[in-house]
């Protein structure tokens, strides 16, 4: 299992370093841009050096605006589509439920588990639920039991075997206050180890 989990922080680890290198990549080819269309203005429009330098300026100004709001606009972005998530019950649009399931970013309950931090989920009724505002919450699933009322299983009891072997029954009967009185105290130290 942990494996499982080092594969994955890795995967996604290069999967960040990827688009990371990807986003500089761009930016460079931009920026090369810009100079390369500065100087040709300059040479082949005939304009003064000190002009150039100044529409190259603001170019590599706008440029660097631009990457610097980059992480805020995926932030906003990214905090609009998680509000509009819960509040719709769906996860983005289409696409990105694919990939956000795929990125590990969906994690199944069905066999129950804990919530640490505080999570929004879409209830049945077109409402937004919150869970794990006060602390750890369980999630258990329910199963309905054999009255048909639904509710947790809990996995059913120990079943004890007394076995009472004695050559008569006036023997049975002597030690029968005995037995029940060990039957009981084992009952109740079960009971305290709850």
């Amino acid at each position: 299992m942990a494996d499982s989990t080092d594969l994955l922080g890795t995967s996604s680890t290069l999967d960040s370093l990827s688009l990371k290198t990807k986003d500089l990549t761009a930016s460079a080819t931009s920026f090369s841009r810009a100079m390369t269309q500065a100087f040709a203005a300059s040479v082949t429009g005939g304009k003064q050096f000190d002009d150039v330098l100044k529409s190259l300026g603001l170019r590599i100004s706008d440029l660097a605006v631009r990457l610097a709001f980059k992480p805020l606009e995926k932030s906003l972005a990214s905090g609009i589509s998680g509000l509009l998530s819960g509040l719709t019950g769906s996860v983005g649009g289409g696409g990105s439920a694919s990939l956000a399931a795929a990125s590990g970013a969906i994690k199944p309950f069905a066999a129950g588990g804990v919530i640490g931090t505080p999570t929004y989920f879409p209830l049945s009724d077109g409402g937004v639920g919150l869970a794990g505002e006060a602390g750890p919450e369980a999630i258990m699933p329910l199963a309905r039991g054999p009255d048909g009322r639904l509710g947790v299983s809990g996995g059913g009891g120990n079943t004890i075997n007394v076995q009472i072997a004695t050559p008569d029954l006036d023997s049975f009967r002597r030690s029968e206050s005995y037995i029940t009185g060990q039957i009981a105290r084992a009952v109740a130290r079960g009971q305290r180890s709850l």
